[in-house]
Order: structure tokens, then sequence, then C-alpha cells
């Protein structure tokens, strides 16, 4: 109880002191910059528990439950939520944001922060579908921070579309329990997803077929899957950074999470055949999507956004081949948190010197800002899949399991795909980084202090293109084993 409280309760101080505090003062920010890495403390703790063997329940009925799978995704949450405590608004002198709004960012930046936590960190289903609900509404404020009628409108689109998803979500969710109650009877742990799992047998698989489809449209709405994926250019492009690098690096893996709690239900009721071949589906579709798209954009945030589909379809492409895809695929989503969220901080720092996000305005980036456009370039050709970074074995991964699985198509499919996204991404990484710089750009890095984290995040990149560490290995073997992969 105590380790699960250390992970949830430093983002609701956090955002209860920016609440209170009026005006905002600096004194704030930098306590929720501390309080962050408690939560980070948290996780990892966690991570520890779940690695002896235990799963970690706390509240009536274990309604708060902690497994491998869990583990991972409150990590990546607690680490990026970090990295937006510590070089998001309300820090440092001359920044683009008055008090108003950074204390908005920094009450809504953490509720978003605590709600993705929640959501991974409970046993229900159904209270899981109304965190994620919550993730929409606290992230949605932060949209429009530069209040413009554009990050308006994007705002807007966001929560229009989630919504929609969201309610499908809510309605296969519905089915699965009606079901059951029919079936097994009331219980009150009944929307317990190792309640659910273990009575899954039983269900009947016309209905389950019916539910998972729901819950695979609604919750992939979230996540950015095509097609259902038209508000994720618009939010990302429009967010203020810290706010983009939170959705794009980890609310898209909290919404495929329930994707994936769900899976393994309709995978005991019905066989991985069904699961897989939806899984398979979307994920070449969002992958082909986002590649050609890659090649024909002219934002470098929309760039960044785009490659997200790319990433978040590739995952779900591993979901659907089998324990060794699962691995690959767990494996990708936390190398993408890494670089994903780096970049769009890295963005953050361009945008802020160059005043636009049109890649045909940013030339020069390694002559104007030589160590942001270093990070920046090298963090593009981690996302391209180049060695030696992380990304490159977990597609290396994903393509072996899939060759195993006998997916040949699929795969000769996902290398021609990945092979225009790449070109797409260098093309475009070209343009920016070289050339002479735009008349009356300054040059030199405005601050330093804050690319150490993201060199960090870079370090991390390429160690895990060196080895797994047996720590994470061991952690996402438990999570094929518990998803019955």
């Amino acid at each position: 109880m105590a380790t699960l409280l250390l992970l949830l309760t430093p983002p609701v101080l956090s955002a209860a002191l920016a609440a209170v505090v009026r005006p905002y003062r600096r004194a704030v920010g930098w306590a929720n910059a501390f309080l962050s890495l408690v939560s980070v403390g948290g996780a990892l703790a966690l991570w520890a528990h779940v690695l002896a063997g235990h799963v970690v329940t706390a509240g009536p009925g274990a309604f708060l439950r902690v497994d491998a799978l869990s583990a991972l995704l409150g990590f990546g949450v607690s680490v990026v939520g970090a990295l937006a405590a510590w070089l998001g608004p309300g820090l440092s002198r001359g920044e683009d944001y008055d008090a108003t709004q950074t204390r908005r960012f920094r009450i809504f930046a953490n509720l978003f922060t605590f709600t993705m936590l929640f959501a991974v960190s409970t046993s229900s289903v159904g209270v899981m579908w109304i965190a994620i609900e919550a993730t929409t509404i606290t992230s949605a404020v932060l949209i429009p921070l530069h209040l413009s009628k554009a990050s308006v409108e994007a705002s807007w689109k966001y929560i229009l579309l989630s919504s929609v998803g969201i309610a499908l979500a809510f309605a296969g969710t519905v089915l699965a329990y009606v079901d059951f109650v029919a079936i097994v009877g009331r219980q009150a742990a009944a929307l317990n997803w190792p309640v659910l799992v273990a009575a899954a047998p039983l269900l009947h698989p016309e209905v389950m077929r019916l539910a998972f489809v729901f819950v695979l449209v609604g919750y992939g709405t979230k996540a950015g899957l095509a097609p259902m994926h038209t508000w994720l250019p618009d939010a990302h492009a429009e967010a203020p950074a810290p706010l983009s690098a939170m959705m794009s690096g980890v609310l898209l893996a909290v919404a495929l999470y329930a994707v994936m709690r769900w899976a393994a239900v309709a995978n005991a009721t019905l066989g991985a055949a069904f699961t897989d071949q939806f899984l398979l589906g979307l994920g070449l579709l969002s992958l082909g999507m986002a590649a050609f798209s890659l090649v024909r954009q002219h934002n470098y945030k929309r760039l960044l956004a785009y490659s997200s589909i790319e990433h978040t379809g590739l995952v779900c492409v591993g979901l659907g081949l089998g324990p060794l895809g699962t691995f690959a695929a767990m494996l990708h989503l936390l190398n993408h948190t890494l670089a994903k969220s780096m970049l769009f901080f890295l963005s953050g720092r361009v945008l802020q010197r160059y005043q636009t996000t049109r890649i045909g305005e940013v030339s020069g980036l390694l002559q104007t800002m030589p160590v942001t456009g270093g990070l920046f370039a090298a963090g593009l050709l981690a996302l391209a899949g180049l060695p030696p970074f992380g990304i490159f074995i977990s597609e290396f991964a994903l393509l072996r399991a899939g060759f195993a699985a006998g997916r040949f198509w699929a795969m000769g499919l996902v290398l021609l795909l990945l092979t225009v996204a790449f070109v797409g991404v260098i093309a475009q990484l070209n343009r920016m980084l070289y050339g002479a710089p735009s008349a009356g750009v300054p040059r030199g890095e405005p601050s330093r202090w804050p690319l150490v984290p993201l060199a960090l995040c870079l370090a991390a990149l390429v160690a895990l293109g060196l080895t797994i560490p047996s720590p994470l290995e061991r952690l996402i073997a438990g999570i094929v084993e518990e998803l019955g992969s």
C-alpha cells in the first residue's frame, strides 16, 4: 500500500499545491519537480516487488493492483511526468508563459499524470475506463495553453473523437459485464481483470467478439490507431511541448494498455487468432497511413505526431504475433516512450528559437543550436530504426517474431512501410539540420541544463540498443506470461 501511495500521491499533491498557491510562485514548480521523483521511485519499487514474484494490491477487493504490465506502464508514465515537471513552464525566468498559464499547466499536467497512473494501477476495467476518460479532460484543457483558433479547434476535435471512442469502449465493457453476470452471477469484483480472465472460458463467444471489437475501436481511437487517428496530428501540433511529450510518449501507451487487458480476456474466450487478426490489421493500416504521411509532411511537430501513429501501429502488429511479438512490442513501447518524449521536448526548444513549426522555415539547426540539433538528429535517427538505438533492436525482434509465426506477407509489408517512413523522416531531418540559418535567428543554446535529462534519454536508447538489462527482460517476460500470448 505504501509503495502505491508513493506512485500515486505526488502528482495529486503537486496539483493541489499549484491550485492553492496564488499567484503562482516558482517554489511551486520546484516542489512539483522534486515530488515527481518520488513517483519515479515508487514505480521502481513496484518494479522490484513484481520481479520478486509479488502482485502488489491494495484497497477493498484488491481495487488497486500492480503486476508486470502495470509496473512497466507506471514506470513510463512516472518518468515522462517527471520530465514534464522538470522541463515544463514555471521553473525558469524569461519563459513564453504568464503566471496564469503556468499555474494551469502545473494543475492539469499533474492531474493528467495521476489519471494515467491510476488507469494502469486499478484492477477494475470499469474504473480503468473512467480514468482513461479523465485523461481526455485533463489533457484537453492544456492543448490551447497558448490560446489561438487552431489550438481551440484541435482541443475540441480531440475531445469529440476521444469521447466517441471512449463511448464505444464503454459499450464493449458493458456487453462483457452483462454476459458475465448472466453466466456467473453478480459479484462485487465482477469487473476486476483477474476475475474476468478466470471466467472468460465460460462467456459466450459471440458476445465477446462484439465486445472486443467495440473495445478495440474505442481505446484504439485514444491510442491514435488508423482510421480513428485524425485528432492526433492536430492536437500534437498545437499543444505545448511538455504536453505533446506526455500524450505521445505515454498516453497512447496507456490506451494500448487497456486494449491488451481486454485482448487477454478475449483470448481466453475465443483463442488468440481472433484478436491477432484485428491487431495485425489495424497495426498495418496505421503503419501504412503514417509512413506515407511522413513523406509529405511540412510541420515538424506533425511529423513527430505521425511517427507516433507509425510506432503505435508497430506495437499493435507485435501484439498480434504471439509471445515473441508481445515481447518485442513491449520493448518497442518503452523505446518509443523514451525517444518520442525527448523529441517533443526538443521540438519546443526549436519552436522557441525559430518561432515556427514549418520545416521549410527551419534551416541550419546545427549551426544555431548545436547541442539541441545534435540531440534532435540522434532522436529522429533512433525513431527511424537505425542502430545503435533500442528501436532497431525492438523492430528487429518484431520482424523475427513475424517470420517465426509464418506471417511472411505481413512482415514484407512492414519492411516496405518502414523503408518509406525512413525516407520521409531522413529527408525532413536534412532540411532542418543544414543550410544557412534564417536571418535574425540568434545562435547558441538558450539554456543548457534542460538538455541533461534529454541526453540521458538518448543514453538509455543507446543502452537498450546494446543490451536488454536483466530486470527489464524479466519484467517483459512476466508481461508475456500474464497476457497469455
